[in-house]
């Protein structure tokens, strides 16, 4: 990813909040970019710098989107859960956030295998490329609805309840994961 000057800096293990939050944008990024080909080169073969473009979006969810999901749901979730009760928002919240994991991996899977099959034979059909634009434009609206109810509601609630050694030990399995 091209380094912007005057942009903040990445977060590190010691703030595992905003290295999610970090990660968002990096979503965003390449969501985009899986969005706006399929947009743009309908009916035609993608040309390289498409389909590095592509490619390098698509390497993206394959790990760090799955390290991401990880991340939420192995070590954040639940300490949350550990700290809410059954009857605050936030706990609901957090069920709601692992069924968008799950149909997001649903939708990648179907993305990808468009994207490859564009690929591999330089044009896909009108029905695929429907397929393909569906899925972007779901995909789009799944995470900009759960982007914000993390970013707005289960964040800031993270920060409010879990203390400094549940932030510490998450950030050591966030590094854990990377290593």
């Amino acid at each position: 990813m091209a380094i912007q000057i005057g942009a903040k800096p990445d977060s590190g293990f010691d703030d595992p909040i905003g290295m999610l939050k970090d990660c968002h944008r990096r979503i965003e990024s390449f969501l985009h970019i899986l969005c706006m080909v399929v947009e743009r080169a309908h009916g035609r073969e993608l040309s390289v710098e498409e389909r590095d473009a592509v490619q390098a979006a698509l390497q993206y969810f394959r790990v760090g989107g799955v390290r991401h999901t990880a991340d939420e749901e192995e070590s954040l979730f639940p300490r949350m859960r550990a700290r809410s009760e059954s009857a605050d928002p936030t706990f609901e919240n957090l069920g709601l956030l692992e069924s968008d994991h799950h149909t997001a991996t649903n939708l990648h899977a179907l993305v990808e295998q468009l994207y490859l099959m564009w690929i591999a034979e330089k044009r896909l059909s009108a029905d695929s490329e429907q397929k393909l634009l569906g899925a972007t434009q779901d995909l789009k609206k799944l995470y900009s609805e759960h982007i914000n109810l993390e970013e707005q509601v289960v964040f800031p609630h993270a920060a409010q309840v879990l203390d400094r050694q549940s932030i510490a030990a998450m950030g050591q399995e966030f590094r854990i994961r990377r290593s």
